[in-house]
C-alpha cells in the first residue's frame, strides 16, 4: 500500500517551526533537520514513498531537533545542537532548552550533539546521568535504534549514542569503514569526550566494532573499559552472511544490491520485518524512521563499503577474542535471530568464561526493541552489578 511520508510524521507541526512570520523557510539547522526538510519537500510535489501502512500511522516520541550548530573550533553552545571539535570535552555539550520543534528523532531530554573527525561530522545523542555508555548501532542501523533504551538507561546511566560516520545524520564521508578502522574512531571518540572509563554496548556489526574497540583499549590502557555489552554481535561462528556479505561487497553484488534497493523500496517492510521474531510487535513509526536517513545521499555506498572488508574484519575478529576474557561481559540474543543464529552464542561465549548470558524466547535480532521492557531491564541489572 502507498501513502505519503506525511501519515508517519507530523509535518504540519514540523513546517509551522521551521517557518518565519514572513512565510518563507528557514534553512535547516543541521543534517537531520535537512533530511526532514528534504523529505517534506517531497511530500509538497506530490513524491510517495512505498511504505507498508502498519508501520505507520502516528509520531515518533520524543522531543525536538535542536536549534543551532555552533561552527569552528569553539565548543561553545547555543541551545540543545552542539558541534564539537575533536579534544572538546564532554561537559561542554548543552543541557536542553524547552524547545517546540519536529519531535521526531531526539528523545525528551536527550541532547544532539556533533563531533568533527577530520572535517566530518559525526552526530551523536546523550541523555542520562552517572558512569558513561557508548552505544553503538548495527549496519543501516543509527542512534534512533536506542530510542527505547536510552530513556530507561538515563537514571543510572550517562548514555552516548553516535551515528557512525556514513550513517544515520553524520557525514558521509569516503573513509576506510573497516572493522578496525571504525573501532579506532570509536576509542577516539570516548577520548575526545574526556571519559577515563566507560561502559561499551554494542549490536550487529557494532558488536563486532566493539569487540574491536575493547581489544584496543585494553591494549593501550586507556581510556578504562568498565564492562562489555554484545546484542546479537556479528561474530565469526554464525555462517549466516558469510557468503552473502561478500558477495554484496564485490562489484558484481554491490551493483545489484543497490539496484535492488534503491528501485525496490516496497522490500524495506519485508527485509526490516524479517528481522523481528513476531512482525506484529513492530511498533508504528520504525520503519519511517529508519529509512529517513536515505534522504542523504551515501548510505548504500557506506554500507557496501562495510561489507566489502567483511571477511577480512571476521578473520581478524577472531584473533582478538583471546584477549577479551577478563572483560565484564554480557552476552544478549534472541533465540529466533535470522541475521546473526543465536547458536553461535555458545561458541562466541567460550572467549568469555565469566559472561553473563541472556536469551530472549522467540525474538529476533533486534531485542532492544521487540522486547525493549525486558532487554532494559536484563542491561540495567546488569550494569548496576
Amino acid at each position: 500500500m502507498r501513502f505519503s511520508m506525511g501519515a508517519t510524521f507530523n509535518f504540519t507541526s514540523w513546517v509551522l517551526y521551521l517557518l518565519p512570520k514572513n512565510g518563507e523557510p528557514l534553512a535547516p539547522r543541521s543534517e537531520a533537520t535537512e533530511a526532514l526538510f528534504l523529505l517534506n519537500r517531497r511530500r509538497e510535489r506530490g513524491k510517495e514513498l512505498s511504505l507498508d501502512e502498519e508501520f505507520g500511522g502516528r509520531d515518533l516520541a520524543g522531543s525536538a531537533v535542536g536549534e543551532s550548530i555552533v561552527e569552528g573550533a569553539s565548543a561553545d553552545c547555543k541551545g540543545p545542537v552542539s558541534h564539537l571539535r575533536a579534544g572538546s570535552s564532554a561537559s561542554q555539550t548543552p543541557s536542553r532548552e524547552d524547545d517546540k520543534g519536529s519531535d521526531l528523532f531526539v528523545g525528551e531530554g536527550t541532547d544532539e550533539c556533533w563531533m568533527d573527525f577530520d572535517g566530518a561530522r559525526m552526530r551523536y545523542l546523550r541523555s542520562g546521568s552517572g558512569p558513561p555508555l557508548i552505544l553503538l548501532h548495527g549496519l543501516m542501523g543509527y542512534s534512533f535504534s536506542w530510542r527505547f533504551a536510552m530513556p530507561a538507561l538515563a537514571p543510572f546511566r550517562t548514555c552516548y549514542a553516535p551515528d557512525l560516520l556514513g550513517a544515520g545524520f553524520s557525514d558521509r564521508p569516503k573513509i576506510d569503514h573497516s572493522m578496525r578502522a571504525t573501532a579506532l574512531r570509536v576509542v577516539k571518540f570516548a577520548d575526545n569526550l574526556g571519559l577515563e572509563s566507560f561502559d561499551l554496548l554494542g549490536t550487529s556489526r557494532g558488536g563486532a566494532v566493539a569487540m574491536c574497540a575493547a581489544a584496543e583499549c585494553l591494549a593501550k590502557g586507556h581510556p578504562s573499559l568498565r564492562s562489555l555489552i554484545l546484542v546479537a554481535p556479528v561474530n565469526p561462528y554464525s555462517k549466516h552472511g558469510r557468503r552473502l556479505a561478500p558477495f554484496c561487497g564485490s562489484r558484481l553484488g554491490s551493483g545489484l544490491a543497490r539496484a535492488i534497493l534503491e528501485r525496490m523500496p516496497f522490500l524495506y517492510p519485508y527485509i526490516h520485518g524479517r528481522l523481528y521474531g513476531d512482525r506484529a510487535k513492530i511498533l508504528p513509526g520504525t520503519l519511517a524512521g529508519y529509512t529517513a536517513p536515505l534522504a542523504i545521499p551515501g548510505l548504500f555506498e557506506h554500507a557496501l563499503s562495510i561489507v566489502s572488508t567483511w571477511t577480512a574484519d571476521l578473520r581478524e575478529l577472531e584473533t582478538l577474542l583471546t584477549k577479551l576474557s577478563s572483560l565484564p561481559t554480557l552476552l544478549m540474543w534472541g533465540t529466533k535471530d535470522p541475521a546473526v543464529y543465536y547458536s553461535s552464542m555458545e561458541r562466541l561465549g567460550r572467549y568469555f568464561p565469566g559472561a553473563e548470558k541472556v536469551a530472549f524466547a522467540g525474538v529476533g535480532h533486534l531485542p532492544y526493541e521487540e522486547c525493549a521492557d525486558e532487554f532494559n531491564r536484563a542491561l540495567i541489572s546488569f550494569l548496576n552489578r
